[in-house]
């Protein structure tokens, strides 16, 4: 079973264009209406004319976009990420047919894919096991007797996806980053974030009163009778209160001082008395562990203290509601319905659930990535693309370099230390040198629900099988369908998979401009995750370690701080704003890859006869319009509210705009003057 992690969008992050690709074709029809118009990459149908550039840029320049362009039904946003998503899925969709019906050879990549896909789609099948495949479960967890059974137990759902309690993994060593550890992390929570449980507002409690009616339906699928089903769902939200009133924040859970802390097994002991580590290590496979890293100490110094105070009855109704909600998409179809209503309806404002072979696509990538991966690169990536990404990529860390040198706030010391960390940025395009091997995992066409168990126990394996070991350096954190990017900063590394290397966000028949204005913003606000509040913390080698002198962090500090502060001001929806500490990391990274961005372009035009202006438009302003673009989209009010209560991307409008006001160049490309709402009284600039 796949264990279905808080939604959070984007993994590190993702920078989103508009949707040019799914309409190239009208678009060009008709961009010439006189015979004086081209394709230069932005249609200018997607403007607001009747919005000034100056008051609202994002407006003026997707607002006719936002307005021809519903959000479709089975979605919670639709712009340029969710499209391009879509297309991907499309072409997923044809190697994934194809795999079904052609006579693989056994223990292939090709078998293994068609297979779980085939085993996804087959409902009838599903429909006939009925929660049977539950019932060795069920039956482990109602034979609990005593705390080492529920010790034993919550290894044993772990590893089969089941998020119960907390979560174990392995983790690089923050402060050795050549190292694999053991790491134990809070968890065991069925909303997104802890303050689902804890706020006290009015949408608030009607989403937790919605959670409780969402468990009992669910006990009462598996056959519990509703008085019963009603109790016992109360008792979920009660355990899972104590444990999120335990939980380290969100806005905390970004500073890695505060989440390093390495125990050995006396310290653990002294932790918890009542949790026995060793036997609990002894059933991961792992009883050589003598020391991990544990995230969150008051966590599971508190978690010791409930799993005493709380009856075992209660602990068996707990695991039983964690193990239907991991299972529940392998389940019938009432039970899959029963889960949309309340995490696709209520959660996210989708009004229809997602066609059944795009939920099938979507569970193949997450549990055979890799394997699905290696044909979509062959089919789908050429290798221009990657090239041209190389290109790009050194292009803006060149940039950054320039800019590095000139800071008047950076000292020579630290100049020095951030020079060298850029230098030895890795950088991954595409797919990986190395794929993964999927020959210990077995999949096969008879049951969906044991081919997602065993996925999800040869995953859980083969992480945890790092432990002890050097770091794997050629290993990726995303699948090559991916239309994602991240910076991983224990790796000092920045990573654009295949599934985004594409049009719309690089389009070769788009104008450089635009292009730098998308794609560059992309890489530089990859390079940029490197000298964010999280990523400065790290040195060129990916360790946890102060690189900075003490004048220089205060710096960098309040220049920060102005950043936290222009997204605090941000009205999401009455009054839930954006937390500008939770989104931080991302708005610094917005600001300084856009900066950088437009840097690289210009300096691409050095030497050269300045580019036309095309359909009114400068150069400067096509990079603006291009940056634009890739945040055109329109949400859910519900989704908004999700995201800003647990992602730490602050959402496409306040991303569209947010940078853009601190910037100079902005203001001088559409001539905005001091007064307008898109100049900024107090102005933002680290990089």
């Amino acid at each position: 079973m796949q264990n279905r992690r808080k939604p959070v969008g984007i993994m590190v992050t993702v920078m989103l264009v508009s949707a040019m690709a799914m309409a190239a074709a009208a678009r060009r029809a008709s961009a010439k209406p006189a015979g004086e118009r081209s394709y230069w990459g932005f249609d200018t149908a997607n403007l607001d004319r009747r919005c000034k550039p100056c008051d609202d840029f994002y407006q003026f320049a997707m607002g006719g976009w936002m307005k021809a362009h519903t959000i479709p039904p089975e979605y919670s946003t639709w712009g340029s990420f969710s499209q391009l998503v879509d297309k991907n899925q499309q072409n997923l969709r044809e190697i994934l047919d194809a795999a079904v019906k052609q006579q693989a050879k056994p223990g292939s990549n090709e078998q293994k894919i068609g297979d779980f896909y085939a085993s996804c789609l087959d409902t009838e099948a599903i429909e006939a096991a009925g929660t049977t495949p539950l019932d060795a479960e069920l039956a482990s967890i109602t034979q609990m007797k005593n705390g080492a059974d529920l010790e034993a137990e919550a290894a044993r759902l772990q590893k089969e996806g089941v998020g119960v309690l907390f979560g174990f993994r392995a983790n690089q060593d923050a402060k050795d980053s050549t190292q694999v550890v053991g790491a134990a992390w809070q968890g065991g929570l069925g909303l997104p974030e802890r303050e689902y449980y804890l706020k006290q507002d009015d949408k608030s409690k009607q989403l937790r009163d919605a959670y409780v009616k969402h468990v009992a339906k669910m006990f009462e699928l598996s056959g519990d009778s509703a008085p019963t089903a009603a109790a016992e769902a109360n008792t979920v939200l009660g355990i899972e209160t104590s444990l999120a009133a335990a939980s380290m924040k969100n806005t905390d859970l970004r500073d890695p001082q505060k989440t390093y802390h390495h125990m050995n097994m006396a310290e653990l002991r002294a932790l918890t008395p009542d949790f026995n580590w060793e036997s609990y290590f002894k059933l991961l496979g792992h009883p050589e562990l003598q020391e991990i890293n544990v995230g969150q100490p008051d966590f599971f110094k508190a978690l010791d203290s409930q799993l005493t105070a709380s009856p075992l009855a209660d602990w068996k109704t707990y695991y039983r509601w964690h193990l239907l909600n991991a299972a529940a998409p392998a389940l019938p179809e009432k039970f899959v319905s029963e889960e949309f209503e309340f995490r696709g309806k209520i959660l996210t404002g989708a009004k229809e659930i997602q066609p059944r072979w795009k939920r099938c696509t979507q569970a193949t990538d997450r549990a055979l990535g890799e394997a699905l991966g290696q044909l979509y690169v062959q089919k789908y990536f050429p290798p221009e693309a990657k090239a041209h990404a190389l290109v790009m990529v050194r292009n803006l860390i060149a940039a950054l370099d320039d800019d590095l040198q000139t800071l008047s706030w950076m000292s020579p010391d630290t100049r020095a230390q951030a020079t060298g960390k850029l230098e030895a940025f890795a950088v991954k395009i595409g797919y990986p040198d190395k794929w993964r091997d999927y020959s210990e995992l077995k999949i096969d066409r008879a049951s969906y629900f044991a081919n997602q168990r065993r996925a999800a126990e040869f995953e859980f394996g083969r992480r945890l099988g790092k432990i002890g070991k050097p770091v794997d350096r050629t290993e990726w954190g995303m699948t090559p369908p991916t239309v994602n990017a991240y910076n991983n900063s224990s790796m000092n590394e920045i990573v654009f998979p295949a599934g985004i290397l594409q049009p719309p966000f690089y389009d070769p028949k788009a104008d450089d401009a635009v292009n730098y204005g998308g794609m560059g913003a992309v890489i530089g606000h990859e390079i940029t995750h490197g000298f964010d509040d999280h990523g400065s913390e790290f040195d060129g080698h990916g360790n946890l370690k102060n690189w900075w002198t003490p004048d220089d962090l205060k710096s960098f500090q309040e220049r920060a701080a102005c950043v936290q502060k222009q997204f605090d001001n941000y009205v999401v929806d009455g009054d839930l704003h954006e937390n500008g500490k939770l989104v931080l990391g991302e708005s610094i990274a917005d600001l300084g890859g856009l900066a950088i961005s437009y840097a690289a372009y210009e300096k691409s035009l050095e030497g050269k006869p300045r580019p036309p202006d095309k359909d009114g438009f400068t150069p400067e302003q096509r990079f603006f319009l291009g940056w634009a673009q890739v945040w055109g989209a329109n949400e859910r009010p519900e989704y908004e509210r999700l995201m800003a209560n647990t992602n730490p991307h602050p959402l496409p409008r306040f991303r569209g705009n947010g940078p853009l006001g601190n910037m100079a160049e902005f203001a001088k490309a559409f001539g905005c003057k001091k007064g307008d709402a898109m100049v900024r009284e107090q102005v933002c600039k680290i990089w």
